[in-house]
């Protein structure tokens, strides 16, 4: 028991086995990575096409669409995602293998975060093709490596928040229609609610407000500034900052839900 409390090194490597474990799973299904990546190639480029000449209103602030846009394919990407990491969770508890791992000495909360990094990894490497399919079509990105570097890390850490908050949806309800009702509800509001396909400053005065408090946006914003020529990384820090907090909570509510979980079996 002292090594299940004091070990946080133990703790980390088997989070890291589970880890390497789901994505063992994840390889024998490659396909589910083209079909991730189908639908943000779709808005990246029709959305692109669509909306390029957006950019000249007055106060849009961008010389071109798809420069804008990217950053906003690679959140929305990280949302949806994301979105759907509990119906991973509910098939383990079906097919009853959640259970046996609770019969074996490995730490609660490698079961549940292995499953949190496995989303974020994902996450980081759909950011990258993405990022790479935009410097294709004629993207440019002023802020370089490093800004792209925090742009992925913003998205992947909203993808934790998106896929802990999903884990303890399908621990809480356990059934896959609530947790297709719950995401296709948040999904566009949080999407069109943050600067994703608009800039804050030609929206509604309302919807600037609620933008303001949207962790969607929160990662558009660090994400954009730091890849504009002159990086604001005031913003990066602070924006990025709410969302580690965010993150934080909602794994350790995906954790609090998985041992009211643990108690009913």
């Amino acid at each position: 028991m002292s090594t299940a409390v004091f070990a946080p090194s133990a703790a980390v490597r088997e989070t890291w086995f589970m880890t390497q474990r789901q994505f063992m799973a994840f390889l024998r299904q490659p396909a589910y990575l083209i079909i991730t990546l189908i639908q943000p190639v779709i808005w990246l480029f029709l959305f692109g096409a669509l909306f390029r000449r957006v950019v000249e209103i007055p106060g849009f602030g961008a010389g071109s669409y798809l420069d804008y846009l990217v950053p906003g394919v690679i959140v929305m990407s990280a949302v949806s995602s994301n979105m759907w990491a509990g119906m991973g969770t509910l098939e383990e508890i079906e097919r009853g293998t959640l259970n046996r791992f609770l019969i074996t000495p490995v730490h609660r909360s490698a079961i549940m975060n292995a499953n949190v990094l496995m989303q974020t990894l994902t996450t980081a490497f759909q950011s990258v093709v993405i990022v790479l399919l935009g410097w294709l079509g004629g993207a440019h990105y002023p802020g370089g490596a490093a800004g792209l570097l925090v742009l992925v890390v913003a998205s992947s850490v909203l993808g934790a928040v998106f896929g802990a908050f999903s884990n303890a949806i399908g621990m809480l309800v356990r059934e896959r229609e609530s947790i297709i009702g719950i995401n296709t509800f948040m999904l566009l509001p949080l999407t069109f609610l943050s600067s994703a396909f608009m800039t804050t400053g030609l929206m509604p005065h309302w919807m600037q407000v609620v933008a303001r408090f949207n962790p969607v946006n929160w990662a558009l914003e660090a994400g954009r500034a730091a890849m504009s020529e002159h990086a604001d990384w005031w913003s990066v820090l602070s924006h990025g900052g709410w969302l580690v907090l965010l993150a934080a909570g909602a794994i350790w509510l995906s954790m609090r839900t998985f041992r009211s979980y643990q108690k009913s079996v």
